[in-house]
């Protein structure tokens, strides 16, 4: 990001331009402001316009999505020519895609250049480019210069300059070139390139390939629609939406269901040109029908239906701004001339409420949806959504509030007097009629009215027919029946009793004034019977408190046999088993005054004769071009209506089609058929009673399609080719004879008859072609009716494999190459003997061979070691069958020969070292890196010593001290650092000699049968913490000395004695170098210290001594993080008390430390030491006898 500040005017606002790059690659964003502010953002492209391929007169199109805040304006530019001339550049908007398009129709040459696009808003502006290559149509021929005219030619001449020789410039950085040589190069042939560079004063061309192939990596895809790479299946597949079929050198890239979002440009890229682009445009649709307000009741379903001016397989629906999908919630429908769209949802409720709409492209039809819900009171349904539920008009300028003081008053009448009743009566029928249809219609009437608020009338006789009712309460309490005789809904009204004997009203203000709709929830509906069929009529109401009565014509009717009646819950049904013309008629079901009623019609469904049916059924068979008849008869009906199909089509009148239809019979006659029109043909009659239909089919005869494709080569040798291929997809309704092929040679113009081939086959084996010589063939299918049109391969050509894949490097070293490579995909027939590789060096043009053709190699991988070490090369592989090698692959990315970046390794090195002192010290260490690595020894963490040697070749360090010493024993590390890491490695190098013997040893007897062996330590164990020690034993039995203890790091043991034989003992110090001398012990056994019980005297044995350390601490020195774990042996009686030190302080309580005490053997483990465990560590062993301790230090290396 680089960041410029203008001059600001004198009291103005200082501007600065930052530039930064965009998340998509290749576009550049100019920021005008400092900081923007919040919400607000620069211009950018969220899709760029892509480079397009253009043959010369076809139109051009780019296309662009920006983004920003404000929204950008965008215009378009040119880089070498003016692109402001509406004709020749037509840029527009499209609100559906929000895609900036600039279309340039009818391309020339001309205008072959780089586009640039810019985005611009207050806070910024955005700019990206893109390249248009126009392809000429036809080849131009230059035009000789001899036949310019003098006009012309004096047009050619220039005015020439003398220009002063300059100084060789250097070249320039990346950050100095101009953008316009970027441009220029875009869009140039690789032939322009040189004079480009030279004009720009360009020199290292390297770096410029380079950074071109970096650019040109940004803006080209392999294969795209507006920029975005699609999928696709190969061959024809109708289950996939992109398919891509290859026949022959043709290629075909097939669209399934064709839909509106499917428009825009597509672009094919091989390799790395782009070959084709072409822009698919589908035409818009308009609403014919637009889509109508819908209403619905909870429970019930709710439908949308549009119509469109053109078909469209799929639009989008939208439900309160988020699209649906057809399933459980909605059901969406589409027409099969796809012109009727249609969206139901399900099961309504007061959720689904709000505007729906109908997506088709650009347009835009929205309807509403309302649900109504439903409110039960005291068994009676009241809509709660519908503000005319409760009154279906105005009653008066002041009915409203008077049926609310009504009501308050009716609730609180309890403590009323009679007179107040009569007043609020009054106010509430003040003026007879003065109500119209209120609730139920009962809140208008005369004046006064006579029942409360009956259904004429707001008024009344008081609050009820008998005043305020017997006690001032009434003697059914505020309302037998209701408000009024005609109240507002169906029922017993809305409490119990009333104020008087019968309430506030006559009969119930929900008795009557309820409509029978209101009751019922679902009502009876018409039923169209056929003779000697059973039928019901059913009808439910909103509670199954309710019985009702049924009848018929008016005339009650009840069970009896063939007809019942019943009631399940809120369900009432009256069934007829077997329906006769006497059970037509008027049905009616009645409850509480309310009723509805049905219409039952009996007679026959419409049926055809057995013999005509059965002739219809036989398939007509004509040839194509010729006149289809069919004929059926039936016997004549009244209201009967009479339809063709074919398939799920209805066949109507007009064109090649003729629709007879007389009263006993219809004929449907089909002209100039076409093998499109075989299929199933269809009558249907239906009436009020059923329909019944009768299926025929119709075959046309015709020539069969062409066979089906790709064709498969099976096998191909320099004197032989055989291929195969698929049957037609439709035989023309007659079985495929024969195949024909024929043949011609690429180059020439003659096709040649090779065969026929029998129907079951579908291979063709060609034993006649010439080496290297390619082929195309046609296949032909014939049947009776005819031969189809040709299926027409690509050029076969005889033999060669076809090229591999291009190699792919594996590693590569400053020795050698390692390469491997993947089979060709068509082997040309023949097995693959081998492959023949080839290299080619930088900068050169020669390709060189590195096997022989008559020397193959075999492998699918080989290690090139013909390189010379810092050199750059590429490999492409050939494959080879019996005929020789075949088309070379493409070639491998160029690699370097040269050893990979590594991480410095040690290779198998040895960690410990004992040399003899005086002896020269040779560490010798292996290491693999790259590049190679700075070495540094050290020791003890410390670097060594300078008069050390240390002695570097490739990929070794040797460290030698000539005359060693025990001073230099101790920990080397050898560290190795380059570019890639680093590695080190510790080596114990112990520079010592033979120990020294022990001092004098000691034998002791305790117990019969046990001797204890004593001696003094060698002068050399604090020197060396590995040295320990080895008794040997000699007794008289037999007379050989044998070692009874090795590797002792204390100094004793106990061994085992016998009675009668005499021991010797001695004692050897031991270390890496090897034993010492020995110590040897007193003679033991047969009268020398023997142990012999006195007679008659008893002796008292005691095992009380004072602590001792049987094995000391060692030194340790673990790297830091790692574990440590320090152990001693301290033996007394009684058993001492040990405790452990840190520098002094005690940390036996310090959960740190996991400290224990064995039989003797005390431990003390560190999980993981840090600097802060660090120092000298001691253990103090104590009893009433005495005191013993032992110490070691601990050293933390990094």
């Amino acid at each position: 990001m680089s960041v410029s500040v203008a001059d600001a005017p004198a009291g103005g606002v200082l501007q600065v331009e930052i530039k930064k790059r965009s998340k998509v690659p290749g576009v550049m964003i100019t920021q005008y402001v400092q900081e923007l502010p919040h919400g607000k953002t620069t211009p950018d492209f969220t899709r760029k316009p892509i480079a397009a391929t253009v043959q010369e007169g076809k139109n051009a199109v780019f296309r662009a999505v920006v983004t920003g805040e404000p929204a950008p304006t965008v215009s378009w530019a040119r880089n070498k020519g003016d692109a402001s001339d509406p004709e020749k550049y037509k840029p527009k908007y499209d609100e559906r895609s929000r895609e900036y398009i600039l279309e340039i129709p009818n391309v020339s040459g001309a205008q072959a250049d780089t586009y640039k696009c810019f985005a611009t808003n207050s806070f910024g502006k955005a700019v990206c480019t893109a390249t248009l290559t126009v392809i000429e149509a036809g080849f131009k021929k230059k035009k000789d210069n001899t036949q310019n005219d003098p006009e012309d030619f004096r047009k050619m001449l220039k005015k020439t300059t003398v220009v002063k020789k300059k100084k060789k410039e250097k070249p320039k950085k990346e950050g100095d070139i101009d953008p316009k040589f970027w441009e220029m190069l875009l869009s140039a042939q690789k032939k322009d390139y040189e004079r480009i560079c030279r004009e720009f004063g360009i020199t290292d061309f390297r770096w410029m390939l380079k950074k071109l192939n970096q650019m040109k990596k940004e803006r080209e895809e392999e294969q795209a629609k507006d920029g975005e790479e699609l999928e696709y299946s190969k061959g024809a597949d109708d289950s996939s939406k992109h398919s891509m079929s290859k026949a022959g050198d043709k290629y075909t890239f097939s669209i399934n269901s064709v839909g509106l979002q499917d428009a825009g440009l597509y672009q094919v890229d091989v390799e790395d040109a782009t070959i084709f682009s072409t822009d698919l445009k589908i035409p818009d649709v308009e609403f014919d029908g637009m889509l109508k307000d819908a209403k619905a009741v909870e429970g019930q379903d709710a439908l949308f239906e549009c119509v469109l001016s053109g078909p469209a397989p799929k639009i989008t629906w939208c439900a309160k701004d988020v699209s649906v999908e057809h399933g459980d919630k909605y059901n969406i429908t589409v027409s099969e001339d796809m012109l009727t769209h249609r969206l139901v949802v399900k099961n309504c409720t007061p959720e689904d409420k709000g505007v729906y709409a109908a997506i088709a492209g650009v347009k835009l039809s929205k309807a509403s949806l309302t649900v109504e819900a439903y409110l039960f009171h005291n068994g009676y349904v009241l809509h709660a959504d519908d503000p005319n539920a409760l009154r279906r008009g105005q009653s008066g300028a002041d009915d409203a509030n008077s049926l609310a003081r009504l009501r308050k008053e009716r609730d609180e009448a309890g403590g009323k007097s009679q007179a107040e009743s009569n007043a609020a009566a009054k106010a509430a029928g003040a003026d007879g009629g003065s109500g119209g249809s209120g609730i139920g219609d009962w809140t208008g009437g005369d004046k006064g009215g006579r029942y409360g608020l009956g259904k004429d009338g707001s008024g009344g006789e008081g609050l009820g027919r008998n005043g305020s009712g017997q006690g001032e309460q009434g003697k059914n309490g505020s309302g037998q029946s209701g408000l009024g005789r005609d109240g507002s809904g169906t029922g017993n009204g809305l409490s119990g009793g009333g104020l008087g004997s019968d309430g506030c009203g006559g009969d119930g203000s929900l008795q009557d004034g309820l409509k029978d709709g209101q009751l019922f929830l679902i009502k009876m509906s018409d039923i169209y019977a056929i003779r000697g069929q059973p039928a019901e009529l059913m009808c439910k109401l909103t509670s199954g408190d309710y019985n009702g009565i049924w009848s018929k014509d008016g005339e009650k009717i009840s069970s009896k046999p063939g007809l019942t009646t019943s009631k399940e819950g809120d369900t009432h049904k009256l069934s007829i088993q077997c329906c006769k013309d006497s059970d037509a008629g008027q049905y009616q079901f009645e409850v509480n005054d309310c009723q509805t009623d049905a219409m039952l019609a009996v007679g026959d469904a419409p049926e055809f004769d057995a013999d005509d049916l059965k002739k219809f059924s036989n398939p007509v068979i004509i040839k194509e071009g010729q006149t289809a008849s069919f004929k059926m008869s039936f016997s004549p009906q009244p209201s009967l209506e009479i339809r063709w199909f074919k398939a799920v089509s209805e066949l109507l009148d007009g064109g090649g089609v003729k629709v007879v239809k007389e009263p006993n019979h219809s004929r449907l006659v089909m002209k100039d058929c076409l093998r499109s029109d075989s299929g199933e043909i269809k009558i249907q009659l239906r009436n009020k009673f059923g329909t019944v239909t009768a299926v025929s089919t119709l075959i046309v005869l015709s020539k069969p399609s062409p066979p089906k494709g790709p064709v498969e080569l099976i096998d191909s040798t320099d004197n032989i080719i055989e291929f195969k291929w698929n049957p037609p997809k439709d035989e023309g309704g007659s079985k495929v004879t024969n195949y024909i092929i024929e043949r011609q040679q690429v180059g020439q113009s003659t096709w040649k008859k090779m065969s026929d081939v029998s129907s079951d086959r579908t291979t063709f084996r060609d034993k006649n072609v010439s080496h290297g010589k390619r082929y195309i063939y046609r296949i032909y299918a014939e049947n009776p009716e005819g031969i189809s049109e040709p299926l027409e391969t690509g050029s076969i050509m005889a033999v060669f494999p076809g090229a591999p894949a291009p190699p792919k490097v594996v590693s590569a070293f400053k020795n050698c190459i390692h390469l491997e490579w993947t089979p060709p995909e068509k082997d040309g027939g023949t097995k693959i003997l081998g492959y023949q590789l080839e290299k080619r060096k930088k900068d050169t043009n020669q390709w060189i061979a590195l096997n022989p053709v008559n020397e193959p190699i075999e492998a699918l991988k080989y290690a090139v070691k013909e390189v010379s070490e810092g050199s750059e090369y590429e490999f492409r592989v050939s494959a080879i069958n019996a005929s020789g090698a075949g088309e070379p692959s493409g070639p491998s990315l160029m690699v370097c020969a040269k050893n990979p970046n590594m991480k410095p390794h040690f290779k198998d090195p040895e960690d410990f070292m004992v040399v003899r002192a005086g002896n020269s010290v040779r560490i010798l260490i292996n290491y693999e890196a790259s590049p190679p690595p700075e070495i540094t020894w050290l020791k003890d963490g410390a670097p060594v010593s300078p008069w050390i040697n240390i002695i570097n070749t490739e990929g070794t360090s040797m460290l030698v001290i000539p005359n060693s010493k025990h001073a230099n024993s101790g920990i080397y590390t050898i560290k190795a650092k380059n570019s890639s890491g680093q590695a080190s490695f510790d080596i114990e190098v112990r520079v010592t000699d033979e120990p020294k013997r022990p001092g004098p040893v000691s034998l002791e007897q305790w117990v019969h049968g046990k001797v204890i062996i004593t001696w003094a330590p060698s002068p050399d164990q604090e020197l060396d913490d590995r040295l320990h020690y080895m008794v040997e034993e000699h007794n008289s039995n037999s007379r050989v000395w044998r070692t009874i203890a090795d590797r002792l790091f204390c100094t004793t043991h106990t061994t085992n004695v016998q009675s009668g034989q005499e021991y010797h003992f001695r004692v050897y110090a031991k270390n890496d170098m090897g034993l010492s001398e020995p110590s040897e012990s007193p003679t033991w056994g047969v009268n020398s210290d023997k142990v012999s019980p006195s007679a008659g005297v008893s002796t008292m044995i005691t095992f009380e001594r004072p602590p001792s350390i049987l094995v000391p601490l060692k030194v340790h020195m673990p790297p830091k993080g790692y574990q440590c774990y320090m152990t001693c042996a301290v033996r007394g009686c009684p058993a001492p008390n040990v405790s452990w030190y840190q520098n002094g302080i005690c940390i036996d309580s310090n959960h740190h430390y996991y400290i224990t005490n064995v039989h003797g053997v005390c431990s003390m483990y560190i999980l993981r030491v840090m600097p802060d465990d660090e120092g000298e560590y001691k253990v103090v062993a104590v009893n009433s006898f005495g005191k013993a301790e032992c110490s070691a230090k601990l050293q933390i290396k990094d």
